[in-house]
């Protein structure tokens, strides 16, 4: 049995279908840590649901059905407890966001984790695995220290694996679950929907078993860090500038980001000549052909993916997927041009939440109104987020230019021109 914590369209999209597709079993608990609608809509259909792999004109249906049992953590404590504490249980796996990580109160994902894992050493429950499938640098490594911070130590017989996960899963709209019905003949709420590409890497470190996911395309390597810092780097920083872009110069969409050439045109750049030169490839991948790749599905129109929900809870996302890039070409002796830029264009949407036309932009960010505070003070606001940076005469120089240009000028003319 696998426990997964965070019952949203990804895991439904990418581990459960995985775990499927291996062919071996093994079944899934998945839990909700809020929002009861989901669970409803499973129960309500025999835990089964549709994935929609979508490229282009082209649509097709599979019913995935590893998710067997659900749980509402708010109402079902400890029935999640239990569960996590069952020695049927082998794996643990989570996908909660960055910010999940640092909530310990009893109640929270963590929380309810390390509940489970502490009675599970007590009662002799068997060694675990578990497995942050979050978007995280060093994910195993920030889990363990989270069920420590949680549980004061980390039970025996737990293990943390360092994981990447890489599949593109917008939010399902009326139209997908219009699709769905269309496809499969009866109405479906827990439809998901996703593009064909999906990626998992994973340190073999799981000692109470695991599913067999390689046969489902899963790697198991030693070390995760340079798909990792590829991944995240590459394929995430290149998806938060093109929502930050679209954002602020009226694009609802990332795709249709991409399909303005300007707009495009910073990605590349950001990717080619920035991010590239601060990686190592793992082994057998071509970084550059990734890169291409990468803004080739994203161009993938039918997954609509909307810039406000990539541009989410920037705060945390930044700082792994765009200041790394910056430090790294900054000790290397280069200046990372499009990735100042691509920091001062976040700056800008955090901060002043309007488009070039003066329309609102949708902003979630825990940090948001922290940083509103500061952007009368462009090197204060530098170093709310990065202190070191602010300190770089150059790069402060050149972020501070940024937003000043895209204050008197806009965002996709300060681009054009750039």
């Amino acid at each position: 049995m696998i426990v997964h914590f965070g019952l949203g369209a990804f895991h439904r999209a990418h581990q459960a279908v995985h775990t499927q597709e291996a062919g071996d079993g093994w079944a899934i608990c998945a839990v909700a840590p809020r929002s009861p609608d989901v669970v409803r809509a499973l129960r309500a259909q025999d835990h089964r649901y549709t994935l929609l792999v979508s490229d282009g004109d082209d649509v097709s249906a599979t019913e995935i059905s590893s998710v067997r049992r659900v749980l509402h953590a708010p109402t079902e404590t400890e029935q999640v407890v239990r569960q996590v504490a069952d020695p049927a249980t082998r794996v643990i796996t989570l996908t909660i966001t960055e910010k999940a990580y640092a909530d310990t109160r009893p109640g929270s994902a963590i929380g309810l984790l390390a509940a489970g894992l502490t009675r599970r050493a007590a009662d002799g429950g068997g060694p675990v695995a578990v497995v942050s499938c979050d978007n995280l640098l060093a994910n195993g490594r920030r889990l363990r220290e989270a069920v420590r911070n949680a549980c004061g130590s980390v039970p025996e017989g737990v293990s943390f694996p360092a994981t990447v996960v890489d599949r593109m899963v917008p939010a399902t709209t009326r139209e997908d679950l219009a699709t769905a019905a269309k496809l499969t003949g009866r109405e479906d709420l827990a439809a998901v929907v996703a593009e064909p590409y999906s990626q998992w890497v994973l340190q073999d470190d799981f000692p109470g078993g695991r599913p067999a996911w390689e046969r489902a395309g899963a790697r198991f390597v030693a070390d995760v860090e340079p798909y990792e810092r590829a991944k995240l780097r590459i394929l995430n920083g290149a998806h938060s500038t093109l929502a930050y872009t679209g954002a602020l110069t009226g694009v609802e969409h990332v795709a249709d980001a991409l399909g303005d050439p300007v707009l495009a045109r910073l990605a590349g750049r950001l990717i080619r000549e920035d991010v590239l030169p601060t990686l190592t490839a793992p082994p057998g991948v071509d970084l550059r052909e990734y890169g291409e790749r990468v803004l080739s599905r994203m161009r993938n129109r039918a997954l609509r993916h909307r810039c406000a929900q990539i541009a989410m809870d920037g705060s945390l996302k930044v700082p792994i997927r765009l200041l790394g890039t910056v430090r790294d070409r900054l000790a290397a002796g280069g200046m990372p041009r499009w990735a100042c830029l691509a920091v001062a264009v976040w700056l800008r949407h955090v901060t002043v939440a309007t488009d070039d036309a003066g329309r609102p932009v949708e902003v979630s960010d825990p940090r948001a109104d922290e940083l509103r505070r500061l952007a009368h003070d462009p090197r204060g606001l530098l170093a709310a987020v990065a202190p070191d940076l602010a300190d770089h005469a150059e790069v402060a120089g050149r972020i501070r230019a940024d937003l000043a240009d895209f204050a008197a000028y806009g965002v996709r003319d300060c681009l054009s021109g750039a």
